[in-house]
């Protein structure tokens, strides 16, 4: 009843390892390694416990550096007009083309905060005069424009359909309103080209 397992019975220990994918492991099988010392394992674990968050950090640094460098090449490309790293929105030929056609023209939306700004400092003042220019300006100049806008938005879409008649324009002419909406000189990309040269 108590006696010591045969030699017979250890030999075919090969076999059941070998075979451990085909069948379920045995619980009386060995397991081919030594069990590891309590300290060992405890010390294996504070290693794992202790290395992860060091490469999640060292992960996380890397990441805001990569994240860091493209924002800087995305910024030098806002500013030179290189399209290898403009961003989503601003690339392909047809935003470059929309970009030149309203950075070459004078657009009165493109004054609409400093007149704003007159025009609210107009309507301030106590004078009832004053209030009423202030009130027929700040509408002459929403007409304007308006109108303005109109007349670009169907000249811009006849040049798009002449010059990219294959090209995909969703959202263009939303793009160039926009752009009219920013002074010249705050808009990003930078103006590539002059007022009066046509692109």
């Amino acid at each position: 009843m108590f006696r010591s397992r045969s030699k017979e019975e250890k030999a075919p220990t090969g076999k059941v390892t070998a075979d451990l994918s085909k069948q379920p492991r045995d619980p009386e099988a060995p397991k081919g390694r030594p069990t590891p010392k309590r300290s060992e394992a405890q010390g294996n674990r504070r290693a794992r416990a202790n290395s992860a968050p060091l490469d999640r950090k060292a992960a996380m640094k890397r990441q805001r550096e990569v994240r860091r460098a493209d924002l800087a090449k995305q910024r030098e490309a806002l500013a030179s007009g290189d399209e290898r790293y403009l961003p989503a929105r601003d690339k392909g030929p047809v935003r470059r083309f929309v970009r030149d056609f309203v950075d070459s023209r004078f657009c009165i939306a493109e004054f609409f905060l400093p007149l704003a700004v007159v025009i609210l400092v107009l309507s301030m003042v106590r004078v009832a005069q004053l209030q009423n220019i202030a009130l027929l300006l700040w509408l002459g100049v929403i007409v304007l424009i308006v109108v303005d806008s109109i007349g670009l938005t169907i000249r811009l879409k006849k040049q798009l359909r002449e010059r990219f008649p294959d090209e995909p324009k969703r959202g263009a002419v939303a793009y160039g309103l926009m752009r009219t909406l920013q002074m010249r000189r705050l808009r990003l990309p930078k103006p590539q080209v002059k007022r009066g040269e046509r692109p």
